[in-house]
């Protein structure tokens, strides 16, 4: 009988909840016991705020990531990555619940506490961790857990991975559901792996849902590398491991790593653009900023709004549709840097001498202060303060029909610059779009909160210098 993943999940959950109530428990037990005699603090009662502490782990370890793809998770791993998160929780816990405990009335008693604390919750917590991700891993070997897989290719390289999986990984409860073919369909496949042949590559979108798939392996021939760009294209946004068998060149590049040592070697290519605590402290950087701006930039905006309103016929505010994360529009917010109807003729991309641009239009370009508007479509979560710049559906088309690779774009929030705005400056065709996308993939490769702070000073500099287009 199958277990259920969600079931495995809370499970998890509920032993760290457990695990985070013993610690608690035996850490006050152990001071009170054993260490010293104190009077708890008046904010809190040990007993009561043990649930409340439980939850508290729990957004801890979220934050921390630690619920995602548990099933594939080094025992080892977890427990280094633990370290870091009791540490964070224990010194949070210490501030704001025990100084004013009459244990910690002196720095060394504080500190030693502290130190209990950490202790007692780190040997608590990772035992039980390890204790359930090692029965979650027998689960997995003995198939009680599995993870439908799918095939990409058909040849030589196919045979040989499916059957290196099947010989020395059961650990990682591949179920093959079959395989999709990328030329000609290939009967050899079939006879050799006793897997069905699914389809050709281009249905494989229809395949993925149907079959439920969780796990793609992409087993590509070197004649067949064209392909890789399309079935990643097709697959961008789904939400499932993709793995790629590596050739020579990039196992001597040393992009090849495995979790065992009898493991198979696989590329496996990154879905997660960054670890959850810094898409939570990016989007908390974005609210915070876009709050600061839009109540202290206020009387700026209304000497900017009064300076276009008088320079030319028109509204202040420009709204315009641009496509966003996941393929989905909204409504851009500008000041007007245009004459009325400038685009009456259909869309069209601006350019340093377009005669559509008002002379103060000009100057906001520059200093790129038509854009401040969209802080409130950061603070909304339409857009942040980082990331690829947004495009009309118009255009975006249009860069598809050359770069098909533009939709890697839709995986992330589009943001008021970016490194291609701050690289490449305004596109004013598409070819100029389609090289400005380089740097945008480059920055979704890469993203981290370090490269985001490098890109808001290059973009500060921007604007002060007045060397925007």
């Amino acid at each position: 009988m199958k277990i259920s993943k969600n079931a495995v999940k809370t499970g998890y959950i509920i032993t760290d909840v457990l695990s985070a109530i013993l610690g608690w428990l035996f850490f006050f037990w152990y001071r009170t016991q054993v260490l010293e005699n104190f009077r708890p603090g008046k904010f809190f009662s040990v007993e009561k705020s043990a649930f409340a502490i439980a939850l508290f782990w729990v957004l801890v370890y979220a934050f921390w990531g630690f619920y995602k793809d548990y099933f594939r998770k080094s025992r080892i791993k977890e427990l280094y990555h633990l370290s870091s998160a009791v540490l964070f929780g224990v010194v949070s816990i210490m501030i704001i619940l025990l100084l004013d405990d009459d244990g910690t009335r002196n720095y060394q008693r504080y500190y030693r506490t502290t130190a209990l604390y950490f202790i007692i919750h780190l040997i608590i917590s990772g035992f039980f961790k390890v204790l359930y991700l090692s029965l979650v891993k027998k689960l997995i070997q003995n198939r009680l857990i599995t993870f439908p897989t799918l095939i990409a290719g058909s040849g030589p390289a196919a045979w040989e991975i499916y059957h290196d999986i099947r010989s020395n990984n059961p650990h990682l409860g591949l179920s093959f559901e079959g395989f999709v073919h990328l030329g000609e369909k290939s009967p050899a496949m079939e006879e050799r792996t006793h897997l069905p042949c699914l389809g050709h590559y281009r249905e494989m979108e229809g395949i993925l849902e149907q079959k439920k798939i969780e796990h793609l392996i992409l087993a590509v021939e070197a004649t067949d590398h064209r392909h890789l760009e399309e079935i990643l294209n097709i697959t961008e946004g789904k939400k499932l491991i993709i793995s790629i068998l590596p050739d020579m060149y990039q196992i001597l590049l040393g992009l090849v790593r495995v979790q065992h040592v009898f493991g198979t070697p696989l590329i496996e290519i990154k879905q997660d653009l960054m670890p959850v605590w810094q898409q939570v402290v990016k989007r908390g950087m974005d609210i915070t900023a876009s709050l600061l701006v839009l109540v202290f930039g206020s009387p700026f905006f209304l000497a900017v709004a009064l300076v276009t309103k008088f320079s030319s016929k028109g509204p202040v505010l420009f709204f315009q549709e641009r496509i966003g994360k996941n393929g989905v529009p909204f409504k851009i917010i500008k000041f007007r840097s245009m004459y009325v109807d400038a685009e009456k003729m259909g869309p069209a991309l601006s350019s340093a001498t377009d005669p559509r641009i008002t002379p103060w239009g000009r100057f906001m370009r520059r200093t790129r202060i038509d854009e401040f508007p969209q802080f409130f479509n950061v603070l909304i979560g339409d857009m942040s303060l980082v990331g690829p710049r947004p495009e009309r559906q118009f255009f975006i088309e249009k860069i598809m029909a050359v770069a098909p690779h533009y939709r890697h774009l839709n995986r992330v929030r589009p943001g008021i610059t970016s490194l291609g705005q701050v690289k490449y400056g305004y596109a004013e065709n598409v070819d100029q779009m389609v090289r400005r996308l380089k740097f945008d993939i480059i920055y979704i490769e890469n993203m981290s909160l370090g490269m985001d702070f490098r890109i808001l000073i290059y973009t500060v500099l921007t604007v002060l210098g007045g060397k925007g287009k």
